[in-house]
C-alpha cells in the first residue's frame, strides 16, 4: 500500500521534488564553476611559465616577452 505525500521529500509532493532538483542543480553548477575557474588559472600560469622559459633560452627578446605577458593577463 502506497502512502502519497510521505516519499523521500516529505509531505510536500511534487513541489518538494522540484525544490530538490533545483537545489542539487545549483550545487552541481557551483562545483563545475569552481572547477573551471581553478583550471583556467592553472592554464594561464603554465603559459606564463612557458613564456619565461622561451625568454630564458633566448628565443624571444624582452619586448616580445612583455607584450605576450600583457596579452596573457588580458585574456585571463
Amino acid at each position: 500500500m502506497m502512502m502519497w505525500g510521505y516519499g523521500p521529500w516529505g509531505g510536500y509532493g511534487w513541489m518538494g521534488t522540484l525544490m530538490a532538483i533545483v537545489f542539487w542543480g545549483l550545487i552541481i553548477w557551483l562545483c563545475v564553476s569552481l572547477f573551471r575557474r581553478n583550471r583556467g588559472s592553472h592554464r594561464r600560469d603554465d603559459a606564463i611559465n612557458i613564456l619565461r622559459e622561451r625568454y630564458a633560452r633566448g628565443e624571444i627578446d624582452s619586448e616580445e616577452f612583455d607584450r605576450r605577458k600583457e596579452d596573457l593577463k588580458r585574456c585571463g
